[in-house]
């Protein structure tokens, strides 16, 4: 999928003047953000588990728009999942040098954390490339860019009072001297399962986003019945541990194809009419020409 768009985005970029090109971007830019219905206030998350308060300088979008956001705009699978997305309160999908964060909830059970405080996470990061270089030789015979696990972009840190682990990579692409690109985790422990909240940004905007990460983290809480120390005996438990969440691999994490397109959007919108996806998104009709979904790696 991303070489796809890479090639289509450049094919695109050649036909077209870059004053055309900048006329175009503003005007789509505009006219997709105002398809959006924001909210601020105290949202209820997954069937009212949980409830996020909008923390003072960012807006929330919606399950059914983020999917819009995601899928129609940004070009992710459509079996993406979201309870909605954060965005800071002047950007949007199509700011550029922005950042927003992609809300799910996963019901993997209780998971214990009593592994929390063994963990050496300089080990556990050379397990981790050791097992990425392993997975890359299957990607680049099914055609795909290799990924590499740079380091820490932050290193992993449990909250043991508050039941909040967070934690950040940095991921590099094939062998791009681009920009590497910024997978920032925050995950919220519950009785039955993890709420996530997934970072999608660049390396550059890694300032941006720790700045706002206290608030992020004290945003969502799980309601009385639902939290972590509601646990009680024959509740479902997860198949893994603190250790086991920052270890998963990347490519299951939600919000990753967003990760990666995130950066060929602006270019995608410069052109007015001549790339379906936009078109579609605007109109809400498919035409002919829109581009063809491949499937999941």
């Amino acid at each position: 999928m991303f070489r796809k768009l890479l090639s289509l985005c450049l094919g695109i970029a050649i036909t077209i003047s870059a004053q055309a090109q900048n006329s175009d971007k503003e005007a789509v830019i505009d006219s997709v953000h105002k398809t959006f219905t924001y909210q601020s206030g105290t949202i209820s998350l997954h069937s009212d588990k949980a409830k996020l308060t909008v923390p003072k300088g960012f807006k929330f979008l919606d399950a059914e728009q983020s999917r819009r956001v995601l899928v129609d705009l940004w070009g992710n699978p459509s079996d993406v999942t979201t309870e909605g997305m954060l965005f800071p309160e002047k950007s949007g999908p199509l700011t550029d040098k922005s950042f927003a964060f992609n809300i799910t909830y996963d019901d993997m059970g209780y998971v214990k954390d009593e592994d929390a405080d063994e963990i050496d996470y300089s080990d556990l990061l050379k397990d981790m490339q050791a097992g990425m270089d392993e997975e890359n030789a299957e990607r680049v015979k099914q055609g795909y860019e290799s990924i590499h696990l740079i380091g820490w972009a932050s290193e992993p840190f449990y909250d043991k009072d508050h039941k909040v682990l967070h934690w950040a990579k940095e991921l590099q692409f094939g062998d791009s001297a681009s920009a590497n690109t910024l997978n920032y985790d925050v995950r919220i422990l519950g009785r039955s399962g993890v709420m996530s909240m997934n970072a999608i940004a660049s390396m550059g905007e890694l300032p941006m986003v720790k700045q706002h990460i206290p608030v992020i983290v004290n945003s969502i809480m799980f309601e009385s019945g639902s939290r972590y120390s509601d646990f009680t005996s024959g509740d479902k438990l997860a198949a893994m541990t603190i250790g086991g969440l920052v270890a998963g691999k990347v490519l299951a994490k939600v919000g990753f194809f967003a990760l990666i397109l995130k950066f060929w959007k602006v270019l995608i919108a410069a052109v007015v009419g001549g790339f379906s996806l936009i078109r579609k998104f605007l109109t809400g009709r498919s035409t002919a020409s829109d581009v063809e979904e491949e499937p999941q790696v």
